[in-house]
């Protein structure tokens, strides 16, 4: 009788257990994302310590669940995160619950979960992988597999992330750092997707600040190992990324750009990425032809991309960049190309070879690029607009030949409705331009830029929140002022408004180099010949003048000097007046002081001025 009741028994304490657990596993299906939470937070308390209740759960079917709700984009963080967390206490239990974890598919879902912002929710996901991976019923052809899978979810974690790529840094797998096994997967008898991942790895931590960019795994390895995957023996999209991460890595770095720049002669090599789609003669080689055709536009931005970074600060490099084969008509019908990311990338590398002063003023004239230039700027995105007007505001240095014909293709309209952009860079490429355009112009054309602009909007970029608008504004009006005549017309009829805004700034809270070019602008002025009179009728002004006359920087001090050394010049028409008044208001007494001064430049300034009151 016995035997025939100890069955039941054993099924019924099982039915029991598995009854006492299923409330926490119904939970997880409450249409409250709240209830949901509080119910793997109680799960998550219930399982540690206890395998019984862990098994009972994995029968009950909570894990395909708790995946589910790990995964979804509209779970929260800490839904997320928690769920993680139960999981992996759930693969600390039993080899069985490993075995039933990696059946319900567990490990893409975490690996997934990498690629997340969330540092604690990455965490918890890392937690749970090593747990599974450090239990023996893991094959071992499935850690290989996840091994490039893992490789690829850092390079994303490190990518633009500082905090993440200063953690990987440190990491130790088996004794060894992770860079230096990213290292030994960059050797040639590894797969190819798998150096180039590494390389990416290894060009993320660089550039977030994680390897200095002197280290032998990026001098040694990472760049050479990039450079080789540009080469013609590489299939067509190893050859896109190679170049793409290469750029990247050597963006910012002036001397990774010298030694890539030598190295496997890059330059050269990379003038065979223009030669796609190849000709072809046979019906055979359609297929080839629509593969080349595919790659064609990825192949020419890589190329230009990685230009741009080779040419961004060496001027040898530039010249080297320039005379490879047709490159001037290449830039130019990219300029003209389809495809946005060529367009951008060929305005990106023209961009780069324009701040040659040499290049300016030889190939870039005598290939016109400055009318494909400004088609791009006529109607384009905001992310091309910004790297075409930095271009433009090489091309209008005052030593540029383009200057000339830009001027009359309608730059200046274009320009001033930059100014109003809602793009901070757009604002201020825009006002830095017309500030080059007006450099040594003639009266026309800084009439041109006035009446463009608006006196209006040149006062709204003068009350412009960020500094460098306001600079760059400065720099212009500075420009627009000079020369007697030019400086006695402008302040004529914009004398009331210019003399204002010097006020305000003055009055405000900027920085010394604001003021100091707003000295500068005072200056000026006061080097017209009618002009001038706006400053000395203007007791404010003066006064302002003398306070920073006796200012503890140097520099506007020196600059203050100026306006003064401007205002008492005896050879100019009603001297001796505006010598008597300054005079009056203390600025001799200054002078003197001044002409003491241990600052050699100031006691100079100061000592020229008081002979003028000699003379």
């Amino acid at each position: 009788m016995a035997c025939v009741l100890e069955t039941p028994l054993r099924m019924s304490v099982l039915s029991e257990v598995t009854a006492s657990s299923r409330h926490y596993v119904d939970r997880l299906f409450d249409p409250d994302p709240q209830k949901v939470l509080q119910g793997v937070i109680d799960m998550k308390n219930a399982v540690i310590g206890n395998n019984k209740q862990k098994a009972n759960l994995i029968v009950l079917g909570a894990v395909p669940r708790l995946l589910y709700l790990l995964q979804q984009e509209t779970s929260s963080t800490e839904l997320r995160t928690e769920c993680a967390v139960v999981l992996g206490s759930l693969a600390m239990g039993t080899e069985n619950n490993v075995k039933s974890l990696l059946d319900c598919h567990i490990i893409p879902a975490l690996l997934q979960g990498l690629l997340s912002p969330e540092l604690k929710f990455i965490e918890a996901c890392l937690r749970c992988l090593r747990t599974i991976f450090t239990s023996p019923v893991t094959p071992e052809e499935l850690l290989y597999t996840v091994r490039m899978q893992a490789l690829k979810c850092f390079s994303v974690l490190a990518f633009e992330n500082p905090q993440v790529s200063m953690t990987l840094v440190n990491v130790l797998v088996d004794g060894e750092l992770l860079p230096q096994i990213f290292v030994k997967m960059l050797q040639r008898d590894k797969p190819i997707e798998m150096q180039l991942t590494s390389a990416k790895c290894l060009t993320y931590m660089c550039r977030a600040g994680a390897i200095q960019t002197d280290d032998n795994c990026i001098v040694l390895k990472t760049l050479p190992s990039l450079v080789r995957m540009c080469s013609k023996e590489r299939l067509l999209e190893e050859r896109v990324e190679g170049a793409e991460t290469l750029a990247y890595l050597i963006e910012t770095d002036v001397e990774l750009q010298r030694i890539a720049s030598i190295t496997d002669h890059l330059i050269a090599m990379l003038s065979d990425y223009f030669k796609y789609p190849s000709s072809v003669s046979a019906i055979t080689d359609i297929k080839r032809l629509d593969h080349d055709l595919k790659h064609a536009h990825e192949l020419r931005q890589a190329a230009f991309k990685l230009y741009a970074s080779l040419g961004a600060n060496d001027e040898d490099i530039r010249k080297k960049i320039i005379e490879t084969e047709n490159m001037m008509d290449r830039i130019v019908n990219g300029l003209s190309e389809s495809s946005i990311k060529v367009r951008l990338s060929a305005v990106r590398c023209l961009h780069s070879l324009s701040r040659s002063v040499q290049q300016l003023r030889t190939s870039f004239q005598d290939h016109a690029v400055w009318k494909p230039l400004m088609k791009v700027l006529q109607n384009a995105p905001d992310e091309v607009l910004v790297v075409a007007s930095s271009t433009l505001c090489n091309l209008l240095l005052e030593f540029s030949p383009s200057k000339e014909p830009i001027l009359e293709s309608g730059a200046i309209e274009l320009l001033c409705s930059l100014t109003q952009s809602e793009n901070l860079a757009l604002r201020v490429n825009g006002i830095w331009a017309l500030m080059n355009m007006a450099f040594q112009a003639e009266q026309k054309i800084k009439a041109d830029i006035l009446q463009g602009l608006s006196t209006e909007q040149l006062f709204q970029l003068l009350s412009d929140s960020d500094v460098n608008v306001l600079m760059k504004t400065l720099g212009l009006l500075r420009n627009l002022l000079s020369t007697r005549p030019h400086i006695d017309q402008i302040m004529s009829s914009h004398g009331k408004q210019i003399m204002q805004a010097v006020t305000l700034i003055l009055e405000g809270e900027h920085n010394i180099e604001v003021k100091e070019q707003t000295l500068c602008i005072l200056a000026n002025i006061a080097d017209g010949t009618t002009a001038k009179e706006l400053i000395m009728t203007n007791d404010d002004i003066l006064q302002k003048i003398k306070y920073y006359m006796s200012h503890s920087n140097a520099k506007l001090q020196l600059a203050a000097m100026f306006c003064i050394s401007n205002l008492i010049w005896n050879e100019e028409e009603g001297s001796q007046e505006r010598q008597d008044k300054l005079r009056d208001i203390g600025i001799v007494d200054i002078l003197h002081k001044l002409s003491q001064s241990s600052d050699p430049n100031l006691c100079d300034k100061a000592k020229t001025a008081l002979q003028q009151y000699l003379a």
